[in-house]
């Protein structure tokens, strides 16, 4: 008697399998006879497709061009359990998804609950129209005259900066000293959106402990397991295998949870202050989000969606800006003459700091070495999104199918996974020309600089760091001015040199974004020689 129910179970569970087999077949024919069949890369692996030898490849932006010389600016990449990503790597192409997403481009299950698990229903996990209110309602507090105010805030990190490395050079020989600079990138990034976006000062400048920070920390101190691999891979058809305890899924709802708790006291503390004040157009970030909340207006958002929206921006505050300073710095220690003509040009500003209309207008190599770093290291190296619907996407010229047949467009079926390689976008020698993958900041200042090639590829500055379309990142000119302020007041006060010379080995630590680290450390580390300048 007591098989039978372990044989009925059993045979639900076969019919189940037996079923999704079924209808992913059905699903794979009906894309094969939607869809133009393209040329790729061979399958390493039914199971996990061509994720693991992306993923372990020293850099996966030259992989997907050298696909594209073999295979063509579209070509079929293999995924998880048979199925497919559709690599764009033509500047028409990409124009036509980015102009579609939130509606035609959607983000997949998979990534959907790994956002929600992270930060929750805000600006980043929605889509179409919850998107376009949620974002409607938080683009006040990003304009040019918002960020022109900001401007004393990101000074006023940087110089708690100077502040405590001046305390650490006095005591040291010779008045330098190695720090590791990520550390403090860290902190810069945390505080100051802290303050900047929520009058909060998380302290770790200061030395203050904040259980945030050294959470975001710990991910760079993960060990890669393949279980934690296999997460994301097979994800993508199976979302639930998210929920799988990993050491990287605690630590992401230990940081969930901090940054809740943050953002619901911070919620609690502004309420209270604003009740009974007179009405005035606040355009601060969390002012604008209780406005939201109050708001009878198709702009409303719901309490869960204000604490989304704040745990976003601590999220995006923290990892995309620190990663960036780090770069940059890191790049200005191998090629020296880089970092002296830059501090030439800053030195100007003696006596004073520049303008947020400096920044934007009067300091060219600033603005070069910056965006220079963003090419060369953009924080987010792909973007995967899901169509929603069959759709075409234009070529910018023709090129061959599979079949040999030449096409000018391309026919994607529903269901089908879409990457835009932006990695590759941004430093493709058929692009930015021969010296694509060098630090030349000289590009941005000549006149032809810019390859017309690479003139073709629409976002900010011909990049797609900040991706384009309705998803353009919202913090943009937020993070452009906080970079250039913390970099200008570092690069007048301080020498930078790689503490183990020229030959010093760079790798990258995979946390929730890529950091780069020194060989050998533990964690993602960038220990520097820092010298005082008088």
């Amino acid at each position: 008697m007591s098989v039978l129910p372990a044989l009925s179970a059993f045979n639900v569970l076969c019919a189940v399998s037996a079923l999704w087999l079924l209808s992913k077949a059905v699903q794979h024919l009906r894309q094969r006879t939607r869809s133009t069949r393209l040329e790729g890369p061979p399958n390493p692996s039914f199971l996990f497709g061509a994720a693991r030898f992306i993923t372990k490849a020293p850099d996966g932006g030259d992989l997907y061009e050298e696909w594209s010389e073999k295979y063509g600016p579209v070509f079929s990449i293999p995924a998880t359990l048979g199925l497919s990503r559709v690599a764009l790597c033509d500047p028409k192409a990409v124009l036509h998804f980015f102009s579609r997403e939130t509606y035609g481009y959607v983000q997949s299950t998979m990534t959907k609950r790994a956002i929600e698990n992270l930060v929750g229903r805000g600006v980043l996990w929605a889509e179409g129209d919850s998107h376009k209110r949620q974002r409607k309602a938080l683009s006040p507090a990003f304009s040019n005259a918002e960020i022109r105010k900001m401007t004393s805030v990101f000074y006023d990190s940087a110089y708690k900066v100077k502040t405590a490395w001046d305390s650490l050079l006095e005591s040291e020989v010779g008045g330098s000293a190695v720090i590791n600079v990520q550390g403090w990138m860290n902190h810069v990034s945390l505080d100051t959106i802290g303050i900047a976006g929520f009058s909060h000062d998380f302290g770790t400048l200061h030395g203050k402990h904040s259980t945030v920070a050294s959470t975001f920390d710990a991910f760079g101190t993960l060990k890669p397991t393949l279980l934690g691999g296999m997460q994301f891979i097979i994800g993508l058809v199976f979302p639930w295998v998210l929920k799988i305890p990993t050491p990287f899924r605690k630590l992401v709802n230990k940081l969930n949870t901090h940054m809740g708790e943050i953002a619901q006291e911070l919620l609690e503390n502004t309420r209270k202050e604003s009740e009974g004040e007179s009405k005035t157009e606040e355009k601060s970030i969390i002012g604008l989000l209780i406005k939201a909340e109050k708001s009878d207006s198709e702009l409303r958002m719901s309490e869960d969606e204000v604490l989304a929206q704040m745990k976003v921006l601590i999220l995006a505050g923290y990892e995309t800006t620190s990663i960036s300073l780090t770069w940059c710095l890191l790049e200005l220690c191998k090629k020296l003459e880089i970092q002296e003509k830059l501090r030439k040009e800053l030195l100007e500003f003696s006596g004073s700091d520049p303008t947020w209309d400096q920044f934007t207008y009067g300091l060219p190599y600033l603005d070069a070495v910056v965006h220079e770093t963003l090419r060369l290291h953009p924080p987010l190296g792909e973007t995967t999104r899901v169509a929603t619907e069959d759709d075409v996407i234009p070529l910018s010229s023709p090129m061959r199918a599979a079949n040999g047949q030449l096409v000018d467009s391309i026919a994607i079926p529903k269901g089908q996974l879409v990457t835009v390689p932006i990695h590759m976008m941004n430093k493709s020698i058929k692009f930015w020309g021969p010296d694509a993958k060098e630090f030349n900041p000289e590009r941005w200042l000549n006149e032809d600089g810019i390859p017309k090639r690479a003139q073709e590829i629409q976002g900010h500055r011909h990049l797609l760091t900040f991706v384009d379309g309705p998803r353009t990142c919202l913090g943009k000119h937020f993070a452009l001015a906080e970079f250039k302020a913390v970099l200008s007041v570092l690069i007048r006060h301080y020498a930078f040199e790689l503490r183990d010379g020229p030959e010093t080995k760079v790798e990258i630590r995979r946390g929730i974004l890529p950091r780069p680290s020194i060989a050998g450390e533990e964690g993602a580390r960038l220990p520097l020689r820092v010298r005082r300048l008088d």
